[in-house]
């Protein structure tokens, strides 16, 4: 990869450290005020199940969810091909096996670890998609799989979700001391600790967003490097974003979606794409 490509990965490495920590850290000072060491504890607790636990069992569950069937080399020779060689691309130890999803929407998900896993496609992304756009999309949900992303993002939700308890029980406890604010029972009440108690669970959800974010553009610039073609992906983005605007959206320029950006799990389309456009232009693949 060159050197600009390079950086991007590292950055969103160092990014991704730096937001893991700051989740942990927010959950550990949240059970600290309200537990003492053993809040820090249960959040190291948490935080080691989560990364040691196995995937498998919930990936079995999603896939049933969204009624997916495996595909069979025999049904799509070209989906088993592009797979087995962005597998080995990417040093995985096991091709990931595709599974058909009944569904009109565009969309495409990985589910389990680099040693058993699975890329879910929908109908629609088999319908609508070119073979160029499909690898692509392929390629980055490939990186997702080589990154063990599954495995950071599901720490990640467990650690939020250790937050939210601490959070919940520290204004249980609120309610409570209250009578002391009336002169009775003598509590003292420290109200920096309650408000970042009440308050953690958003801090730890923005920054959970953040890591997704992060995660989605080393993916982008992954799958770019397995496919020596980042306008493929880029082109994929473009169609799935029209595809997925409201129709007022396609006819009055400026009337898509106005999320703020630290609000969305995936960074906007355009940036994504304008970040694979500039790889394929610094890069010796400059694919057309």
């Amino acid at each position: 990869m060159d050197d600009a490509g390079a950086m991007h990965r590292w950055s969103n490495r160092l990014q991704t450290v730096l937001l893991i920590v700051a989740m942990l850290a927010i959950s550990a000072l949240a059970g600290h005020l309200l537990l003492g060491d053993l809040g820090l504890w249960l959040t190291l607790g948490v935080a080691g199940a989560a990364v040691l636990a196995e995937p498998a069992a919930s990936a079995h569950w999603t896939l049933r969810l969204v009624r997916a069937r495996p595909l069979s080399a025999a049904e799509a020779p070209y989906l088993w091909q592009s797979l087995a060689m962005l597998a080995q691309r990417a040093g995985l130890p096991a091709t990931p096996r595709p599974y058909y999803v009944p569904s009109p929407t565009i969309n495409a998900f990985a589910v389990g670890q680099r040693e058993g896993s699975a890329i879910a496609i929908t109908d629609g992304m088999l319908q609508q998609l070119d073979r160029r756009e499909l690898a692509g999309v392929l390629a980055h949900e490939i990186a997702h799989i080589a990154h063990d992303d599954l495995r950071v993002m599901n720490l990640a939700a467990h650690v939020g979700r250790i937050t939210t308890v601490f959070s919940v029980a520290g204004q249980l406890l609120l309610l409570l001391a209250l009578p002391s604010l009336f002169g009775v029972g003598g509590w003292q009440i420290d109200w920096l600790a309650v408000a970042l108690l009440m308050f953690s669970p958003q801090i730890a959800l923005l920054a959970q967003l953040g890591l997704s974010r992060v995660r989605e553009f080393d993916a982008d610039a992954t799958a770019a490097s397995l496919t020596g073609d980042p306008r493929g992906l880029a082109l994929a983005l473009a169609r799935i974003e029209h595809a997925s605007q409201p129709w007022f959206a396609k006819l009055l320029s400026g009337a898509g979606d106005r999320q703020p950006r630290w609000l969305r799990s995936h960074p906007e389309t355009h940036r994504r794409i304008r970040r694979l456009q500039a790889l394929a232009m610094s890069s010796p693949w400059h694919a057309n």
